[in-house]
């Protein structure tokens, strides 16, 4: 069972296997071990003439494509980290960012962006003239860098620490994450969990077969065709399979799918029991914690159905606790915020770029999730902490939504909540405070064009209320719970009255 380092993983992978051999296939764009190999050795020497040394950050801007995991590895080759950037975001996003991260070299997004923050180079950049045999081994200090959101929206940097090596063959899950097979991945690369296994499963030999964007039939149509033996999926993916007609959903055939693992947000028990029955509990995976490493849980189906709603016992990793009101421990079921402590202490499993860690006394930190613990030490997720909003997995930050909207000169004030959505857990929705004397349907009409150019898409709100009545007092205060219960009350009345 070799412990491989990723500058390494390839060759390996390429020495051992027939010439041919795919390694990531997304459509007709197709490479080999071997290619994904050479090309990564040429282009890591292309990024090292650009400047990359040891340990500095490159930013990755592109879409998912073998090209996004090629410039992957040969980040690691040059003994630098990665870090991921969801391509397509609004200009002020991207620069945002890498203002905070401050990478060596961007690679994909667009130029004019950066404002000079960094070199870049551009998607369609091929490493022409290079040459593709192996580098010296160079390796990073920390293996990648997560970008994200802070307490208040501004963007952060997350640097794992996790050194750069890993297994050819992985303990967890081993269902259908093994060594060699082939892995569907759906998800977009620039998020951290579907990036990390898609890596895994190179080092491990496997094919991964991807996806530019989503679609349900299709995903089941892969799995069907390729004969894949293992997934990862978000539970808003699960939720668009499972509204399939069900006698298109049970024509596919899925009998070569040995392991489903999905992360990202809670999932509703009654589709995850479905999924259960759909293909098996032993092939249902579920991993809950945060890309800061500092605890984690991890559980199967046929566990799962014994403790229904749960998402694991915490790992031998970390230790857990549920945090009341004044800093008191829960009692067993009582609900509280999540708090996890590693086993080596605070700080130990990652370190933050352009923020501060939120830690009690001890070093505990919490990834601002509520939940409980049952008598038998199993955890269960209620809700995020305050009014941060969870979409499809993603998280969004209010205060970043309310300030793209208040920059419209005829919002006075905006109030940005999340409302249950079955799809997608959470979807946002906006209660506007009109300028005076603006009119409210020509306001309506133009706040979705306004904030479709401040953020990405995800993170625009879905509906809009707007009013005239002050939505905060004059301390700046806002009653963001009520307004959010009668934003959910309309709604509700709305269902019934259509």
């Amino acid at each position: 069972m070799p412990i491989l380092p990723l500058s390494r993983a390839l060759a390996y992978q390429a020495a051992r296997k027939p010439q041919d051999a795919i390694a990531i296939e997304y459509g007709d764009d197709r490479l080999t071990f071997r290619e994904l190999d050479a090309r990564s050795n040429a282009r890591a020497r292309a990024f090292q003439d650009a400047g990359v040394r040891p340990d500095d950050l490159v930013a990755i801007v592109l879409p998912n494509s073998s090209l996004f995991l090629e410039t992957a590895f040969a980040i690691w080759k040059c003994g630098a980290m990665p870090t991921n950037i969801a391509a397509g975001l609004p200009a002020e996003e991207l620069r945002g960012i890498v203002e905070v991260a401050r990478p060596r070299l961007v690679v994909g997004g667009d130029a004019d962006c950066l404002g000079g923050a960094a070199t870049h180079i551009g998607a369609e950049f091929e490493p022409h003239g290079y040459s593709t045999a192996e580098l010296p081994e160079l390796n990073p200090t920390h293996w990648k860098a997560t970008t994200s959101g802070g307490s208040t929206g501004r963007p952060k940097v997350i640097v794992i620490h996790k050194p750069p090596y890993f297994s050819t063959e992985l303990p967890p899950y081993t269902n259908g994450l093994r060594p060699d097979g082939a892995m569907l991945a759906p998800a977009a690369l620039s998020h951290g969990a579907p990036f990390s296994f898609c890596v895994f499963s190179l080092v491990m030999g496997k094919r991964v077969v991807g996806m530019k964007r989503f679609d349900a039939r299709e995903a089941l149509g892969l799995i069907e065709r390729e004969r894949l033996d293992w997934a990862y999926l978000v539970p808003t993916m699960i939720h668009r399979i499972w509204t399939l007609p069900p006698e298109e959903r049970d024509a596919f055939d899925l009998s070569s799918l040995e392991g489903l693992i999905h992360t990202g947000m809670k999932i509703a028990p009654w589709l995850k029991e479905a999924w259960i029955n759909y293909i098996g509990p032993e092939k249902v995976w579920e991993i809950y914690g945060g890309s800061e490493g500092h605890g984690s849980c991890v559980i199967r189906g046929d566990e799962w159905l014994a403790h229904r709603g749960s998402v694991g016992r915490p790992g031998a990793g970390s230790k857990t606790r549920i945090v009341g009101e004044g800093g008191r421990d829960c009692a067993p079921g009582e609900v509280g915020e999540i708090y996890f402590l590693p086993a080596a202490g605070a700080g130990t499993t990652y370190h933050y770029i352009g923020a501060e860690p939120r830690r009690i006394e001890g070093g505990w930190e919490s990834i601002g999730d509520l939940g409980w613990l049952d008598e038998d030490g199993y955890l269960y997720l209620a809700d995020r902490r305050h009014d941060l909003i969870v979409r499809a997995g993603a998280n969004i930050y209010p205060a970043e939504v309310e300030a793209a909207l208040e920059s419209h000169p005829g919002v006075a004030c905006a109030i940005v909540v999340g409302l249950p959505d079955e799809a997608l857990g959470q979807r946002v929705h906006a209660v506007i405070e009109a300028s005076e004397g603006v009119d409210h349907a020509d306001l309506a009409r133009s706040l979705p064009v306004h904030i479709a150019q401040k953020l990405s898409r995800f993170k625009c709100p879905t509906s809009y209320e707007i009013t005239d009545q002050r939505l905060r007092d004059d301390a700046g205060k806002a009653r963001r719970s009520a307004i959010r219960d009668g934003a959910i009350a309309r709604a509700a009345d709305a269902v019934e009255s259509r």
